[in-house]
């Protein structure tokens, strides 16, 4: 089993950064792949990017290239979401995801290629 906490959300005009952390106990994260995943208001949870531990192999979804940047820290256990140029339309409640499926090693993007999650933290961007 794998718990995973999200932390470092918060309110943030456009244009600024924020980073996302995703701490990881339970287990290392070493044979995981992790994503992080995200909801806005009356919106389905959608892929934002997506790590896998060994190598450091990133995907992101088109709409963050460029602006995000998902990284790991080896040391600590955690994996961590740089937002920068954030933009209203970024508001949602972003979630961390792990897992060791096939699904999840090939850079998932889909919810159900994920077995554990955490609880989420808001991230609120205004104008």
């Amino acid at each position: 089993q794998v718990q995973l906490v999200e932390s470092g959300g918060g309110l943030v005009q456009a244009g600024g950064s924020l980073r996302l952390s995703c701490a990881a106990s339970g287990r290392t994260l070493s044979s995981y792949a992790v994503g992080w995943f995200r909801q806005g208001p009356g919106k389905e949870r959608e892929f934002v990017a997506a790590l896998r531990w060994s190598g450091g192999t990133t995907s992101y979804a088109n709409f963050v290239k460029g602006r995000f940047t998902i990284s790991r820290e080896n040391a600590k256990n955690k994996v961590y979401l740089q937002m920068n140029s954030l933009k209203p339309e970024d508001t949602a409640v972003y979630y961390c995801a792990g897992s060791s499926t096939i699904q999840a090693m090939a850079m998932g993007v889909r919810a159900s290629d994920y077995d554990y999650w955490g609880q989420g933290t808001q991230v609120t961007v205004s104008t």
